[in-house]
């Protein structure tokens, strides 16, 4: 149970990124909208590559994004994960 609500040891400023799956069915659906014009796709090698390149795009708009209420966060963030990233 505890591990359920480890998200509740973050700052309120993104405890919402952590939990909510928007940007999961926002990828799911970019998918279907990429993978629907090709009804006929030659193989499954062919429609894994659709998804493997629609993931790597969301990827690099992604890394460049910054989250809403991050710099707020970064402040109690950094005690948190001083062994892994000190």
């Amino acid at each position: 149970m505890d591990v359920l609500l480890t998200f509740m040891n973050y700052p309120n400023s993104i405890r919402s990124v952590i939990y909510t799956t928007n940007a999961i069915e926002r990828t799911i659906k970019e998918i279907r909208k990429r993978l629907k014009p090709m009804n006929r796709l030659s193989s499954l090698k062919a429609a894994e590559k659709i998804v493997y390149l629609t993931i790597q795009d969301f990827n690099e708009k992604w890394t460049e994004r910054k989250l809403r209420g991050f710099a707020e966060a970064q402040e109690a963030l950094e005690p948190m994960f001083e062994e892994r990233y000190c």
